[in-house]
């Protein structure tokens, strides 16, 4: 891209100081919304623009502010810093290097839905960047753009950041919720959603890092600027964190609607040492694997389009894997993860996990039979579906689809045990 919209970084290096971000508008819009619109006014132009969440959901963040409950005070916006997947890296490399644009995307976000104060819920090993926030904060309201009557209006807001202890299962927006009041991070059972009830009971916006950042830029350009970005279906620009077997792993923003092969081949160098591609994650390792072939290669990057193959873009964190690589491998660490980061709330996905541990060290150590690798899939197909938040749900994902999209690997490795 020539001009970014989110790395603004990258093309202006002191964006990170106050003043030179001030230089190309900055808090303009957010001193706009404030003294000249209405919050509901700040919610329609974000509903219209067509953005949806980063965090992986992609629900449309325009109507998750419009479902607020406006009887029951006060508000509160929480932005999910948590960043727990593995291969995504994105968020971290906004709030170290465009901390403003970002917090300008809380304090518009706050407006719009009436929040006088919102947290920032950062994993436990971020605690360089909450002090590096703090410090942006505490400079914000020494220039009177947060704190009390903001731009001689009577609205007032206040910025925390907290600090998780690194657990995954926070980077669900009701386990986050339970951790931030102090309590073991668990998910809750939903509905309520937490715009009706949220934090402390109240209701509260839990929105991504990287979609709380497109929002300055919404407001300053318009809806329709926006809209023309993209795809339909998937509005205005992605940072897609790229790694794995690619020569060149990192953030790359691109358009919605970039292809995988794009993405790889232009942007990542190719493959390391010029090796056939075999699979890719396209959402890290909670993600169903994708054959890499030609069909696979020239799908658009978009929410709808990386549905056709089997899978979901979730965050859109490309894993990319070469044909050096058994999935049986693959999925030992994907499981042995999960198996870690288990709440341990819901038997499914706790004992679940547990078993499929035991059988996939099996299988990848080559002592495991044919059967057993049914059983695996077995175990797998009995936790989706039965488990109290999606942590459980995203365990099985890498099995389930490597044992039907790669079979002959799993073959391999029952072949040896006989073999041995």
């Amino acid at each position: 891209m020539n001009e970014y919209i989110l790395l603004r970084h990258r093309t202006i290096p002191n964006i990170k100081d106050l003043k030179e971000y001030q230089a190309i508008g900055g808090f303009e819009a957010f001193k706009k919304s404030v003294t000249s619109m209405t919050p509901s006014e700040v919610t329609d132009i974000v509903k219209a623009s067509g953005l949806r969440g980063r965090g992986g959901a992609g629900f449309p963040t325009g109507l998750k502010w419009s479902f607020m409950d406006n009887k029951n005070w006060p508000h509160y916006v929480i932005a999910n810093a948590d960043e727990s997947e593995p291969g995504t890296f994105k968020d971290r490399e906004i709030m170290e290097n465009n901390p403003f644009q970002f917090l300008e995307g809380v304090a518009i976000s706050s407006f719009a839905v009436g929040a006088n104060a919102a947290y920032i819920y950062l994993r436990g090993e971020f605690w360089q960047i909450a002090h590096f926030l703090d410090d942006k904060i505490a400079e914000l309201e020494q220039m009177g753009i947060l704190g009390d009557k903001l731009f001689g209006t009577d609205y007032s807001l206040h910025i925390y950041t907290h600090l998780g202890a690194g657990a995954y299962i926070c980077g669900e927006e009701t386990a986050l919720l339970e951790s931030l009041e102090g309590k073991r991070g668990q998910p809750r059972l939903r509905p309520p959603f937490p715009p009706s009830y949220g934090l402390y009971g109240k209701p509260t916006v839990v929105n991504n890092v990287e979609t709380l950042t497109n929002v300055p830029m919404i407001l300053e350009h318009g809806a329709n600027w926006y809209k023309s970005i993209g795809t339909e279906d998937s509005a205005g620009v992605k940072i897609f964190s790229l790694s794995g077997r690619v020569k060149k792993p990192g953030n790359y923003e691109l358009p919605f609607g970039t292809t995988f092969r794009e993405l790889i081949f232009e942007h990542g160098g190719g493959i390391i040492d010029d090796r056939a591609i075999k699979a890719i994650m396209p959402a890290g390792a909670s993600s169903s694997l994708i054959v890499a072939d030609d069909k696979a290669l020239d799908t658009p990057m978009d929410y709808a389009s990386v549905r056709t193959l089997g899978a979901d873009l979730g965050s859109a964190s490309v894993i990319v894997i070469d044909d050096s690589v058994s999935i049986d491998w693959v999925i030992n660490k994907t499981i042995h993860f999960f198996k870690h980061e288990s709440c341990g709330k819901c038997t499914p996905c706790r004992e679940g996990n547990y078993w499929m541990q035991h059988l996939i060290e099996r299988i990848h150590a080559g002592v495991g039979e044919q059967h057993e690798v049914e059983l695996l899939y077995n175990v797998a197909k009995n936790i989706q579906g039965k488990c109290f938040c999606a942590l459980g749900e995203f365990s099985t994902m890498a099995v389930t689809t490597g044992i039907e999209r790669f079979p002959q690997d799993f073959e391999d490795k029952a072949k040896s045990s006989i073999d041995g």
